[in-house]
């Protein structure tokens, strides 16, 4: 089913965010915790793959599997990076051969230590150029992705708006945020968004901080900015999983209750390939959701 077929059914969905296994043991830790996500009964769920264009392979065999074996609605990740006009066409046209109809299609991360990759020869280098060749070849379900805070590339966030109505106006369906931790950034982004006529679905996608490691990691990959009063009690707690997990949960249970009754279409869970704060955040919300 198309993602945005689901969207005229449900006001609200739920989605997880997956990445394959890199490993046999990863592989058997991810069955598991998939295994109880999935009897949550996800809207749909998308599977990423790695930095530079890594394990993209094994995303198209777990979305395969996911797809045509469980009978999930799952979309696919797919970005720039290594691109040429007969790879994509060969690899969009293998996915909508799989019974794919869903696309998340993104720029992607350069290689590492490659930061001037998109500048050189290459033929995409924008999620907008694979938005407009995969209109050309399938009536897919397409998603892309957006920045609360800005593009870290971007200047400004005006310049990440226009750079996201471009990406709209070439065939966006809807839009996926990278994670963020202050709400306020969203509703802005969203009001901004569609006095820009980006009138398609803006869903949140959210993380809980879990871990002490995360913060730095989270900030350096998205830019996101961190509460003072979230970051300074996690520090505080940094000897304490247990109690930094409990911290973690508590505030990403209330964002999510706070942006559902703002009025957000749903939660785009990035799972990490974990279950418990997932399982955990998604139970709860119906019983702290006003009526």
């Amino acid at each position: 089913m198309k993602i945005i077929e689901l969207f005229n059914r449900k006001e609200r969905t739920f989605s997880f965010e997956f990445f394959p296994p890199k490993d046999e043991i990863s592989a058997v830790d991810f069955g598991i915790n998939v295994g109880q996500l999935l009897k949550l009964d996800p809207s749909f769920v998308s599977v990423t793959y790695g930095a530079g264009g890594s394990t993209q392979e094994r995303t198209f065999t777990l979305v395969d599997y996911l797809q045509n074996k469980i009978g999930l609605t799952t979309m696919a990740h797919y970005t720039c990076v290594n691109a040429t006009h007969e790879k994509v066409v060969s690899d969009i046209n293998h996915l909508k051969n799989s019974g794919i109809e869903n696309l998340m299609l993104l720029r992607g991360d350069p290689p590492k230590d490659e930061k001037d990759f998109f500048l050189r020869n290459h033929e995409f280098r924008h999620a907008s150029d694979l938005i407009t060749l995969a209109r050309t070849l399938h009536p897919f379900s397409i998603g892309a992705a957006a920045y609360t805070e800005k593009h870290p590339e971007s200047p400004t966030l005006k310049e990440d708006l226009e750079n996201m109505l471009i990406k709209f106006e070439a065939g966006t369906d809807f839009l996926i945020t990278q994670m963020f931790f202050d709400n306020e950034t969203y509703y802005k982004y969203v009001t901004l968004a569609r006095n820009k006529g980006i009138n398609c679905r803006i869903i949140p996608g959210i993380i809980p901080i879990t871990n002490y490691r995360q913060i730095n990691k989270f900030i350096t990959m998205t830019g996101a900015t961190i509460p003072d009063a979230l970051a300074e009690k996690i520090m505080s707690y940094k000897d304490n999983p247990d109690k930094i997990y409990q911290t973690g949960l508590d505030f990403t249970i209330q964002q999510c209750i706070d942006l559902l009754e703002w009025g957000a279409p749903g939660i785009h869970f990035y799972t990490l390939n974990k279950s418990r704060a997932t399982i955990e955040i998604y139970e709860t919300l119906p019983k702290k959701l006003k009526n």
